[in-house]
């Protein structure tokens, strides 16, 4: 496949994982769908550290729109194009870890949320992990499902950030071919 191919279909496939990390991040703010939570401070800790927002959002999102463009023809579309979009998919690289991390951070420590009538994080620095038993669930009595909330969204974030941090990676790599031996775009109409 000709580089500059490559570069359209991984900048296509980068803007709906960049918007579901957007996505993810915002709704993470809102646990139950109420806003008092965070009125009120009582969310989990890592939602602050804005991984999909930040990480997997903006630092993806900006990469792909010049990946996007090293693809087509004109100023983008050259050696030059390609090798800038080597140290943009390096941002994206740098954004989707951040996601991640936060992720598998978030994914450790548990939601915070209410456990008699103190805020807590009830499964951080415990002996069992929350994710493998369901069956201590009970102990956060709000927000309401908070758990299963948590983990899908943060799962969500993890699997998208993977996804990210792979074609960033694969960025890199066919921008150093296409730095190399040119983007072979078609020079004629089509």
């Amino acid at each position: 496949m000709c580089t500059a191919k490559c570069s359209r279909c991984i900048a296509v496939t980068l803007y709906p994982l960049a918007v579901i990390s957007i996505i993810c991040n915002i709704v993470l703010f809102f646990p139950a769908g109420d806003v008092q939570y965070a009125k009120d401070g009582h969310i989990t800790e890592e939602v602050k550290y804005m991984g999909g927002l930040i990480g997997g959002g903006v630092m993806v999102l900006i990469p792909a729109l010049h990946i996007h463009l090293t693809g087509k023809q004109g100023c983008c579309g050259n050696r030059c194009g390609m090798f800038l979009s080597i140290a943009f998919a390096a941002v994206g690289v740098a954004g989707a870890l951040y996601s991640f991390v936060v992720a598998v951070v978030a994914l450790n420590n548990g939601p915070l949320c209410k456990v008699l009538l103190l805020w807590a994080t009830p499964f951080k620095d415990s002996e069992k992990s929350y994710l493998t038993d369901s069956s201590v669930w009970w102990q956060c009595t709000a927000p309401e499902k908070i758990v299963e909330f948590h983990i899908g969204l943060f799962s969500t974030l993890l699997v998208t950030s993977c996804l990210q941090l792979i074609l960033c990676a694969s960025q890199m790599i066919n921008g150093l071919f296409g730095c190399l031996c040119g983007t072979c775009t078609n020079k004629g109409p089509l």
